[in-house]
């Protein structure tokens, strides 16, 4: 039988082991259910998976224990042609666990470690040891951490700072996160937010240029796909910071800037005749169906319709209760599961990302044209549960299921493990082809992670848990930068790290620290809570001026299953406080005059 390539390579191999067929050689299950001999050498090395910046943990001297049935392993090495098939060599192995029944990454506080290291990166990269001056914050991070020479500060990734600082908080009750959340909100407001009284108008700038003596705003968005426009997008990563550091401190003016913000999607962004947002609107005439905006013009996408929920809306809703932000997240879903899902027959099972006006799927527009965001897919399913919590509607069940279980067999690498970028939605001779590369970048393992984890919690479902598992397995293998730091913005499908151009960066227009936050913050959230039915604690601030609706701080961490989950115990400035209600999650602060400190210890209900 001729070989199947006619060349070496290395590659990764990731699987559940079967068996060990004498001394020098074992099989693994793959993840697409394909068994694989492995060879080990007299040069195999083994690890354990760590957490972010952890001691290097050597178990090569035991290799014959750990590799036992049922273990999860990672093998790197050389691919051979042989006659009957490949030849798999093992150069290094990374157990995840001691034993198939451990799972490190659902031990409780590992995401609050990795996002307390996360933290404490940012805050060094950005401010050193100092005080916390956002004058000196750059978009442009290095993977060292340190700056680059580029001087524009946009207003989104502050904002994501924003978010993973007081993400960061909520979990640790560490102060100084707080201070950086504080003063990246105000200033988000003292310096990118315009503001006209007259005509009621608020927006967000895209950043400013503090190149010069005089900062330099940039009106409309510098970025390729969006140049010269305001993208819906960038409104609402606006908030993503603001809407969390909100829910800590209760800020009156964060609420106002949030309020108006909404204002403004619902006045300019808004069809209210088709529903739903368009992508973009010009900035002078501040209207979708202007020609000044090109392949822009009258367009709606995924962002700026299904983005409202996961960066700012959800938080909204939840420390206000305000009926109105409930009724717009409806609306944002209700336009999801009607317009996006594929229904032709024998379609495509990722969704559809552009539209027309009129919600015609749009399969020619710039870099998309008919591809998939794998992604945006698992983003949709997650976040369509988390809303089953508060309004549990059958369509929002179905396209979460329906997505969460298509999606492995082809957004995901059933050898290697890791989940991809950027796919064709339709598939040719039986595989959905790759736009441009095979590479896997941070935020698309985040969106696998949280959407089986977040299934698996309201659910119960083995096979979400398992899912979730195996994702959290390489995101934490292969991704976090124990040496310098951070996560790495991509590796290469077998998980080498990738640092070529802008994906070298640990801070740029496309990363920051919202997502990393967001699955530290959100996983710790689900698996204490609802898969291991453990209590957690969260860390409130609210200050004495808090704009809290009716009187009440709401410490729900997320849109969580009716009944699942109780305020258990509550202190305020390290003394007891009686006065919450456990079921509604809230807490009726005492009058004060200085910022009172909160925490809150939450309780899953035993279930009969």
């Amino acid at each position: 039988m001729p070989a199947e390539v006619p060349f070496s390579f290395s590659d990764t191999t990731a699987g559940y082991v079967t068996g060990r067929q004498g001394g020098r050689r074992f099989t693994v299950k793959t993840l697409d259910d394909r068994e694989v001999a492995v060879h080990l050498t007299d040069t195999t090395s083994a690890q354990l998976l760590r957490n972010l910046q952890e001691p290097y943990h050597d178990v090569t001297g035991r290799i014959d224990e750990l590799l036992v049935p049922g273990a999860f392993v990672f093998s790197y090495g050389p691919v051979y042609p042989d006659p009957d098939g490949l030849y798999f060599q093992a150069d290094k192995l990374v157990f995840t666990a001691e034993t198939p029944a451990d799972h490190p990454y659902e031990e409780a506080g590992w995401w609050t470690e990795q996002l307390r290291r996360l933290a404490r990166f940012y805050r060094r990269s950005q401010f050193g040891d100092g005080p916390v001056d956002f004058a000196d914050y750059r978009t442009e991070i290095r993977a060292s951490g340190h700056k680059t020479e580029q001087h524009i500060q946009e207003t989104d990734t502050i904002s994501r700072l924003v978010y993973g600082m007081a993400s960061a908080y909520a979990l640790t009750g560490d102060e100084d996160f707080l201070e950086v959340a504080e003063r990246g909100s105000q200033y988000l407001h003292d310096h990118m937010l315009f503001r006209d009284e007259a005509e009621n108008l608020v927006y967000w700038y895209h950043g400013v240029d503090v190149s010069g003596t005089r900062e330099r705003k940039l009106f409309a968005s510098e970025f390729g796909d969006d140049y010269r426009a305001i993208p819906a997008y960038e409104q609402i990563y606006a908030l993503v910071g603001l809407a969390q550091t909100y829910r800590l401190t209760g800020n009156p003016v964060i609420r106002r800037d949030m309020e108006d913000t909404v204002a403004l999607f619902e006045r300019f962004f808004r069809d209210r005749r088709l529903g739903g947002y368009y992508s973009h609107i010009d900035p002078v005439s501040l209207s979708p169906h202007d020609d000044a905006l090109g392949p822009n013009h009258s367009r709606k996408n995924w962002n700026s319709v299904g983005d409202h929920a996961p960066a700012y809306l959800i938080n909204l809703y939840l420390a206000t209760g305000d009926e109105r932000f409930r009724r717009m997240l409806e609306h944002t879903f209700d336009m999801i599961v009607t317009y996006m899902p594929d229904r032709t027959p024998g379609g495509s099972p990722f969704v559809n990302e552009r539209f027309h006006a009129d919600w015609t799927p749009d399969h020619t527009w710039g870099w998309q044209q008919n591809r998939a965001v794998v992604g945006h897919n698992l983003k949709i399913a997650w976040n369509l549960t988390r809303m089953a919590g508060t309004l549990p509607k059958r369509e929002y069940r179905q396209l979460a299921d329906r997505l969460a279980r298509t999606m492995p067999a082809v957004g995901r690498d059933g050898q290697r493990g890791g989940w991809y970028d950027v796919l064709q939605r339709e598939a040719e001779n039986g595989r959905h082809a790759f736009v441009w590369h095979d590479r896997k970048t941070w935020w698309q393992q985040e969106q696998a992670i949280l959407a089986y984890l977040i299934l698996a919690g309201h659910t119960g479902d083995e096979e979400f848990l398992r899912h979730a598992r195996e994702a959290s397995a390489f995101y934490n293998a292969f991704f976090l930068d124990h040496d310098e730091g951070g996560v790495h913005f991509t590796v290469l499908a077998q998980g080498l790290p990738f640092a070529v151009g802008n994906e070298r960066l640990k801070g740029s227009h496309a990363m920051a620290m919202y997502h990393k936050a967001e699955l530290c913050y959100l996983a710790e959230v689900y698996l204490r809570l609802l898969i291991h039915r453990e209590p957690l604690d969260l860390w409130f601030a609210p200050r004495p001026d808090a704009d809290f609706d009716g009187g009440l701080l709401r410490v729900a961490p997320d849109i969580l299953p009716p009944g699942r989950v109780v305020l258990d115990h509550v202190t305020v400035d390290g003394a007891p406080h009686a006065d919450f209600d456990a079921e509604a999650m809230t807490v009726r602060l005492p009058r004060s005059e200085h910022r009172l400190r909160v925490k809150a210890r939450l309780t899953p209900v035993e279930r009969t």
